[in-house]
């Protein structure tokens, strides 16, 4: 059985309207919001800073290779064994998990199957949609951003989306770390050059919905620590006994390896 939510045969009717076209940078939330603004896009941005997207990029910094899969099950393992590839399993589980802090600690990483219903499985479906595939947490967000503005075109369609998390129904759950980290990104193009940040809305720039992420990130980042300790999700994971986590998502920047998608699997680019 799927994760809840996580069908990719399950679609939404959305309108011209909600594809936020004709702008070139555009943010929505999940995977039916994924599926509504990544037509035509060049590049889908996928950011779960808590923690999927944080594990990535730990991982790369070690040298890792990541390959995200929907589903911790018999499938995954499968999967891991075609890949040859370590499968990471449940924080509680005492081994290799979806927790940054883990991934920083482990002896030694190679290849990894890294499950997760959010983050993870957005990418995996992507991956059949989009040319091209990052991961971004707040650690790697400005190196992303300078990769984008050095490597592909000014006009290339930038797809940004918030994976959220999911309420006990597994209905979405919009999570304020991830338009955070969406927002850095998305400041980061811009001060990287990438044209259209003060463009009149909906004429080739930024959407209302990107420019309003770049703004919460604003707001946030001089006590980003303490707005990601504080949110739901980072309280969660805190009571969990899993602080250290949220400390390694706060920061901002400590990374200049860029997570692409390149067959399936996560590896390093460097930003120019």
């Amino acid at each position: 059985m799927n994760a809840p939510g996580s069908n990719p045969r399950h679609t939404v009717t959305a309108s011209a309207a909600h594809r936020q076209h004709p702008c070139t940078v555009r943010l929505e939330w999940g995977l039916d919001g994924a599926r509504t603004v990544t037509s035509g896009a060049d590049l889908a941005v996928v950011v779960d800073v808590l923690s999927f997207s944080t594990c990535v990029s730990v991982a790369l910094d070690r040298g890792a290779a990541v390959f995200p899969f929907p589903w911790k099950d018999i499938r995954a393992e499968e999967f891991a064994a075609q890949h040859h590839a370590r499968l990471a399993g449940p924080r509680n589980g005492g081994g290799l998990s979806l927790s940054p802090a883990g991934f920083r600690a482990a002896e030694s990483l190679g290849r990894v199957v890294l499950p997760s219903p959010n983050g993870s499985a957005l990418c995996h479906e992507l991956a059949h949609d989009v040319p091209l595939v990052a991961a971004v947490c707040l650690r790697n967000a400005g190196a992303t951003a300078d990769w984008v503005a050095a490597n592909l075109p000014p006009d290339a369609v930038i797809a940004v989306i918030a994976a959220g998390e999911r309420w006990p129904d597994g209905t979405l759950r919009p999570a304020v770390e991830d338009q955070i980290g969406a927002g850095a990104f998305i400041a980061g193009l811009a001060a990287a050059g990438k044209g259209g940040y003060e463009a009149e809305v909906g004429r080739h720039g930024y959407s209302p919905e990107a420019l309003a992420a770049a703004a919460v990130f604003e707001a946030a980042e001089p006590r980003l620590r303490e707005m990601l300790h504080g949110c739901a999700s980072g309280l969660e994971l805190s009571g969990a006994g899993y602080g250290e986590d949220v400390d390694i998502a706060a920061e901002l920047d400590d990374s200049d390896a860029v997570a692409l998608l390149v067959d399936g699997m996560f590896s390093q680019a460097r930003a120019a």
